[in-house]
C-alpha cells in the first residue's frame, strides 16, 4: 500500500508543469492558499491525493502549524524561493524545481517567501485520508 501512495505522490509532483498558472500576484506579506484538484485512489481504499497551490507574496509567510494526522506531504517550489524548517531540523531555502516531504505529524515551524522583493509559490501534494478535511491546523498561541 505504502508504494502506491508513494507511486502517486511521485506522479503528482512530476506534473508539476500542468499546474494552472498562478493568478495575479499575491500582496506583499501575505499569503495565499488553493486546493487545485481533490482525488480519491482507486487503488488505496479511503485515501486521497490533493494538491495546494500555496502563493507567498514578497516578505509572504504561513503562521507555524501541523497538517492531518494522516497527512503524508511532498512539496515541490515552483516559484522563486521557500524558506522551511521541520520539526527541529534546520531553516532551509528551496528553489525552484526543489522539494521537500513532511510526515504525518511533523511540526512546520517555518513557511515563507524567501524574498522580500519577489513572489513565491510551491504545490504541496498530500496524500491524506479522504475523510480529513481540514488539511492546516494553525498552532496555538
Amino acid at each position: 500500500m505504502s508504494r502506491t501512495i508513494l507511486l502517486a505522490a511521485c506522479l503528482a509532483v512530476s506534473s508539476v508543469s500542468a499546474v494552472p498558472a498562478m493568478a495575479a500576484d499575491v500582496a506583499k506579506g501575505e499569503a495565499r492558499v488553493t486546493t487545485i484538484f481533490d482525488h480519491p485512489l482507486p487503488s488505496v481504499p479511503g485515501k486521497s491525493l490533493r494538491g495546494v497551490l500555496v502563493e507567498y507574496g514578497p516578505g509572504g509567510s504561513s503562521p507555524s502549524h501541523t497538517h492531518a494526522a494522516s497527512a503524508f506531504i511532498t512539496a515541490t517550489v515552483i516559484r522563486g524561493a521557500v524558506r522551511s524548517r521541520i520539526n527541529d531540523g534546520p531553516e532551509k531555502v528551496f528553489r525552484v524545481g526543489e522539494s521537500f516531504v513532511e510526515m504525518p505529524g511533523d511540526h512546520h515551524g517555518v513557511s515563507a517567501n524567501a524574498s522580500d522583493v519577489e513572489p513565491s509559490g510551491l504545490l504541496a501534494v498530500f496524500v491524506v485520508d479522504t475523510n480529513d478535511t481540514a488539511l492546516t491546523k494553525p498552532d496555538r498561541p
